[in-house]
């Protein structure tokens, strides 16, 4: 009787080799034996669940004198599928090193490889100082007083495009409303694409265009596929980033606008022969002044200070950025203690550009960007004051926040690579949103 031994090793949870046996046995020569066994068989010595079973199949007759085997893998799965790669990868590494850690060189290997990734996607998403500081790229095409004071612009002339989880696009989607400008300026909706570019649906509305809410859907203006593709149709052509919002001359066939407080400016002063509510002013001139000092505060520190915190390079410039952030919320926290609005009893353009970074920031900055320190329901005055805004008539239909959250999660890939979008905060649920503030009560104390 003739035994073949193939030995495998592996390694136990404390790194010590352990073996595993397969014994290939030729039966004796006595016929018999043959008649009882009518083949050669993969006996296994010793059992182990790191290993697939192993099994033989008997080619040729079962009397010659020599018989080829064929050996075949199986893990359960249908011989004429391929193996799944990732049962196939989890029972390699259960080969290798068992129940325990990957070896320290493989972990500090893609560690290494992972950090180089990150800083280069990092440095083409998100630019930084050499502090490691996000730097906000310079928008590219703006509008001048000309433009706003004495427009030039029929209805329809104008087309809006947006995305929705972009806050300074929900901006100028608010400001549209809020005017009565829908009809006058048509509206695009992209959606983020899985390299991070905008990128428009062919697709069946989903039950969110039922209830009114923007959902993404088709380039309506020039019928497109990705928001670069409009850009570059401009005469000379576009090599920059293609951001969103933008306003696109539809007769010139060219960008107007891409830079966010450009737009609601324009919006809310510039378009009022168009609008259905022209009376509405978000920016009156005897509150300038405020809107303006407020802008000052909020932007760095709120508007772009969570973005700074998310798109940090260094831990230094993370501290910097989480330290301002919740310093000016709890500065606005206070003012609102006592203050309806940001500039007292009236909404302007402040409000609506704070408002488009507190509506995510429990859903999406808390988590995702690390701004950790407190979410906004432990804020009572800005979470009422947010509910307020959001209630408004017009304002909620903006506010998609599945889109908005599938935006961030699954398309930021340095920030969140598995693409896991978790579920909705409560705080954040439209349930929620829609409880009632009593803000109104403070207009009552500042009018006795």
């Amino acid at each position: 009787m003739l035994t073949e031994t193939s030995t495998f090793a592996r390694r136990d949870g404390n790194g010590a080799v352990l073996c595993s046996s397969l014994c290939l046995k030729k039966v004796g020569e006595n016929r018999e034996e043959k008649e009882k066994s009518g083949a050669m068989s993969f006996i296994g010595a010793a059992s182990c669940c790191h290993f697939p079973i192993i099994s033989g199949a008997v080619i040729g007759d079962a009397n010659a004198g020599t018989r080829l085997i064929s050996p075949r893998m199986s893990m359960n799965q249908n011989p004429s599928q391929p193996p799944n790669p990732a049962t196939l990868l989890t029972s390699i590494t259960k080969l290798l090193w068992g129940p325990s850690l990957p070896p320290g060189l493989l972990i500090s290997t893609v560690r290494t490889g992972w950090n180089s990734a990150w800083n280069l996607m990092m440095a083409q998403l998100a630019p930084s100082d050499p502090s490691g500081n996000y730097s906000r790229p310079a928008s590219k095409f703006r509008l001048n007083s000309s433009d706003t004071t004495n427009p030039q612009f029929s209805r329809g002339s104008l087309h809006l495009y947006v995305g929705l989880p972009c806050p300074w696009a929900h901006r100028t989607l608010i400001v549209r409303a809020l005017k009565g400008l829908e009809d006058a300026v048509p509206v695009s909706v992209a959606a983020s694409g899985q390299d991070g570019s905008w990128e428009f649906q062919d697709r069946t509305p989903s039950p969110d265009a039922n209830l009114g809410v923007l959902v993404p859907g088709k380039d309506n203006a020039n019928g497109c596929r990705t928001l670069k593709e409009v850009y570059g149709r401009r005469k000379g052509g576009y090599s920059g980033r293609a951001t969103v919002p933008m306003l696109w001359h539809s007769e010139r066939k060219e960008p107007v606008c891409n830079e966010s407080y450009d737009i609601i400016e324009f919006f809310n002063s510039g378009m009022n022969a168009l609008a259905r509510n022209p009376e509405l002013d978000l920016s009156p001139e005897p509150l300038k002044g405020q809107i303006e000092e407020w802008n000052r505060v909020i932007y760095p520190n709120i508007n772009n200070g969570v973005y700074r915190c998310g798109f940090a390079q260094s831990q230094e410039a993370y501290d910097r950025a989480v330290t301002s952030l919740f310093a000016t919320l709890d500065r606005v926290e206070d003012h609102l203690a006592s203050s309806r609005y940001l500039c007292g009893e009236a909404l302007t353009l402040a409000d609506v550009c704070l408002f488009t970074t507190l509506i995510r920031f429990d859903p999406v900055y808390n988590v995702l960007f690390k701004c950790t320190k407190k979410k906004l329901v432990e804020y009572p005055n800005l979470h009422g004051y947010m509910r307020e805004i959001y209630q408004m008539p017009k304002v909620a239909e903006t506010c998609n926040l599945g889109a908005i959250m599938d935006g961030y999660y699954k398309t930021l890939f340095p920030l969140n690579p598995g693409s896991i979008c978790p579920v909705v905060p409560s705080g954040s649920e439209i349930v929620n949103l829609s409880k009632p503030h009593n803000r109104e009560s403070l207009s009552a104390v500042v009018c006795r």
